[in-house]
């Protein structure tokens, strides 16, 4: 038997699984020393028990996709609305560095999962399913290259094995980016330099008085009707314009997923508003509207989890997905961290890393907030990872995952 959630169950049930969430990570000590993320935590536990009444009575739940897209879209609107050129150019070297590690990282998650593909003797098309496709693409770009891949490659199931890979990505790179960057702080015993500055600024309110995107999620802001009306204006336009353009590029060169549409609207009409008509944009709204689209599209992400599915994975994409994992960690520890600076910004960074490339941009947000409310703010990380993780990664991985298809074609 399956039961539908409409959109108003599916919020009401997203609230309940980030409460739960939130009432876990207070209680559990485990979850408080390894940083998980509350909607990972309440969502884990929704999951299992969904899994449990399938197997037990059958019963499975099927939750609004509208909505919990809304809200993904609304996420990356926000960190469109929040990008403007000069927070663009203040990233400067750094935002480039974090670009080359991240994309030679797809290279090599890809060169992993082919690799291993053809050693246990099945098609290496799967192994590039259980690479970028599905690890650093998440959901979306599993959904759309498995389609391509049934009808042009013949691999039959991509869809499917693309959504079940996903989904254990999502999962493992929520699990995995917290404990990594506290392993991190504590070995080398990393110092946020900018932790004082931030305590004498936020004061006892802990009120922002500067801008800064998503870093302080449970901090007060000042939010007036008129700004929260203006703001939801603005999120309203970009989700209408990336309506527009995907519907519009559709099987053109220029076809891009729709949240990278809704990115690129927010960015376009930011600068647009700011630096050509001098309006002046109210971030604290877009902030708080952006950080409750995280949390509720993390908590109807790993609410809708089949788990049952990842016990239909063949043994071969088990091990590959399994081994995707350790490199991710390696590769956070040995080169993102290093190469960024073996500081407390490049620990945040590297637990950003593990959450986009397994599984997606709002889990690499959630994973840092994790650390960034236990240890103090990084700047740096909350510049650099939205931007590069939402943005610049999709065309990157598209290109690669093109590129390298050329040669089974």
């Amino acid at each position: 038997m399956n039961l539908v959630f409409n959109s108003y169950y599916t919020l009401i049930a997203a609230v309940i699984v980030l409460l739960i969430g939130k009432f876990l990570v207070n209680k559990i000590e485990f979850l408080r020393k390894y940083n998980i993320p509350e909607p990972v935590a309440g969502g884990l536990l929704a999951a299992i028990c969904t899994t449990i009444a399938y197997n037990v009575w059958g019963f499975s739940i099927t939750t609004s996709l509208e909505l919990q897209t809304s809200f993904m879209l609304i996420f990356f609107a926000s960190i469109g609305l929040s990008a403007n050129f000069y927070k663009l150019k203040e990233g400067g070297i750094s935002l480039i560095i974090f670009l080359l590690v991240v994309s030679t990282f797809i290279v090599v998650q890809n060169f992993v999962g082919i690799s291993l593909a053809t050693i246990l003797g099945i098609d290496p098309l799967i192994g590039l399913i259980a690479g970028s496709i599905t690890l650093t693409g998440g959901h979306g770009t599993a959904g759309a290259w498995g389609e391509i891949l049934e009808t042009k490659y013949a691999i039959e199931g991509a869809t499917a094995l693309g959504m079940a890979g996903a989904t254990f990505g999502l999962v493992m790179g929520g699990i995995i980016g917290g404990p990594l960057a506290k392993f991190l702080i504590n070995r080398y015993k990393l110092k946020n330099t900018s932790i004082e500055k931030t305590q004498n600024n936020t004061k006892d309110e802990k009120v922002i008085d500067e801008f800064v995107p998503f870093e302080y999620p449970k901090a007060v802001r000042l939010i007036t009707t008129n700004s929260a009306i203006t703001t939801l204006g603005l999120f309203a336009a970009c989700l209408a314009f990336a309506d527009f353009m995907t519907g519009f590029t559709k099987s053109s060169p220029f076809e891009l997923p729709t949240f990278v549409w809704a990115l690129a609207g927010g960015v376009i009409l930011r600068n647009f508003l700011e630096n050509i008509l001098k309006i002046e944009i109210f971030d604290r709204a877009i902030d708080v509207f952006g950080n409750a689209s995280l949390s509720l599209y993390l908590a109807m992400a790993l609410l809708s989890l089949k788990l049952w599915q990842l016990s239909n994975l063949a043994g071969a994409l088990t091990i590959i997905l399994v081994s995707q994992v350790v490199v991710m960690i390696l590769y956070a520890y040995f080169v993102t961290f290093r190469v960024m600076g073996k500081n407390y910004d490049a620990s945040v960074l590297s637990a950003g890393h593990c959450g986009f490339g397994l599984g997606a941009t709002p889990t690499a947000v959630a994973n840092m907030q994790a650390i960034t409310n236990m240890y103090g703010p990084s700047h740096k990380a909350f510049l650099i990872v939205p931007l590069c993780g939402a943005f610049f990664v999709d065309l990157i991985n598209a290109s690669i995952i093109q590129t390298i298809l050329k040669f089974f074609a």
